[in-house]
């Protein structure tokens, strides 16, 4: 049956991407007095604690899947959740709130590559219309002026973009995975598998395991409002919301971003960056609002001949 427009929850897709944006408003005063690898440990322990429940269920699911699956969840555990977030989180400390956020809005481009990478997608023509703009947007975005590159300004953009990126494999590599498991067995696992690997990199980092009680709220509020709380109400709108809307709905993330860097957190971008920003959406957006009318926006899965009968 069709989805109706009365039936849709494109407002909780809305309200999901809103709450992505808001997660400057703890992600940036935290990465002014605790490293990144440590902020993003209590994400994953506070989030991991909260998924208990699931945990057991969701290993036995996993090892039912398979060891594709497995392999995929080890990799989006490490890499695209504590690596990740890592990169993202440590963007805050050498840039402005606002870059690091819409930057992501890069991973549906970034996730047509690794497809074609990883799974063997064809590219089409089309992918370069969408690509080369949105590059020229992030290189606009990413520098206040940019004719003149300062290197506090390409070492955040190339944390974020690097998060996009890791985040984007998760995308690919979750597919894997979510063919034979729930969705809450998949998110139990990844953040089940992602705590060890952000315990090692806070030993190895050197960060600090323990920080001091004033923080653990406002850890506690990243970990779930644009965490765990985000993540849910998104695929469960998603389930109900046909992808051109969904699309027009998660603009609220770029949108409360802005919102929040500029009136709470001070943020200041020059015209050209704000630019740079709209090309990037209305590239995605375009992409995205074509890919749902079913007409080739980037990659076409290949065909492969049946057998014929002997």
């Amino acid at each position: 049956m069709a989805t109706t427009r009365t039936a849709d929850r494109m407002w909780a897709v809305a309200v999901a991407a809103g709450l992505w944006g808001t997660s400057a408003l703890m992600r940036d005063p935290l990465s002014q007095v605790l490293p990144a690898p440590t902020i993003v440990l209590y994400e994953h322990a506070i989030i991991t604690l909260l998924l208990a429940p699931w945990i057991v269920p969701a290993l036995r699911a996993l090892l039912r899947a398979g060891p594709k699956a497995v392999a995929a969840m080890v990799v989006v555990g490490g890499g695209s959740s504590v690596l990740a977030t890592t990169l993202f989180t440590a963007a805050f400390t050498v840039g402005d709130p606002i870059t690091p956020q819409v930057l992501q809005k890069l991973q549906p481009l970034l996730g047509i590559l690794l497809a074609v990478l990883l799974l063997g997608e064809r590219l089409s023509p089309r992918y370069v219309g969408y690509a080369l703009p949105a590059v020229a947007g992030t290189w606009i975005l990413a520098f206040p002026d940019p004719l003149d590159v300062s290197v506090q300004g390409a070492q955040a953009a190339g944390l974020a973009l690097g998060a996009a990126l890791l985040w984007a494999s998760g995308t690919v590599l979750g597919r894997l995975a979510g063919i034979r498991m729930s969705f809450m067995h998949v998110t139990a696992v990844r953040f089940t598998l992602a705590l060890p690997v952000a315990l090692l990199l806070v030993l190895g980092s050197g960060s600090p395991v323990l920080v001091g009680p004033t923080h653990l709220p406002m850890l506690a509020a990243l970990a779930v409002v644009p965490g765990l709380l985000a993540l849910s109400l998104y695929y469960w709108g998603l389930s109900r919301t046909p992808a051109s809307r969904a699309t027009l709905a998660e603009l609220a993330f770029p949108l409360v971003s802005a919102l929040v860097g500029v009136a709470v957190l001070g943020a200041e971008l020059t015209w050209s960056q704000w630019t740079g920003a709209g090309i990037i959406l209305a590239c995605v957006t375009v992409m995205a609002l074509s890919r749902s009318r079913e007409r080739p926006t980037g990659v076409a899965t290949p065909v492969s001949r049946e057998p014929e009968p002997s």
